[in-house]
């Protein structure tokens, strides 16, 4: 069962799926914290009393506003988040992949012919039964 599981895991893109979930959820808001209540200030200390004291107002209009502020934190925040999933998944995962290249790990269980038409026949059995109920 673990060896089946482990091979699941391995299988397609579980890997780069369970990478987007967790840029997506976890650090987003760790990373929005960091630079909003350490970064922003540093920045504010360059230009102004805040943030804001990065931007440019263009026209007599609030939406004329050219925040660099606002840019420089979002590109901060990227670029933690990049370097957060690259060296805890990414880095892990190639080198998991160069061993099994080099026959030190054995790599997940390809499915043979006569095992996906059994779960195909099985598939398909379910799915009478079903419209027979």
């Amino acid at each position: 069962m673990i060896k089946g599981f482990k091979d699941f895991l391995m299988r397609g893109n579980v890997i780069d799926l369970a990478v987007a979930v967790v840029i997506g959820a976890a650090f987003t808001a760790i990373v929005t914290a960091f630079t909003t209540n350490l970064i922003n200030p540093i920045i504010a200390l360059f230009g102004g009393n805040n943030v804001n004291g990065l931007a440019v107002q263009l026209g007599s209009s609030d939406k004329t506003v050219v925040d660099f502020g606002a840019i420089i934190t979002a590109v901060i925040n990227f670029l933690i988040v990049a370097a957060i999933v690259y060296f805890i998944f990414v880095l892990p995962m190639n080198k998991l992949k160069e061993r099994r290249k080099r026959g030190q790990e054995p790599g997940p269980a390809e499915p043979t012919d006569v095992e996906l038409l059994k779960e195909i026949r099985d598939l398909l059995a379910a799915q009478q039964r079903q419209r027979q109920d």
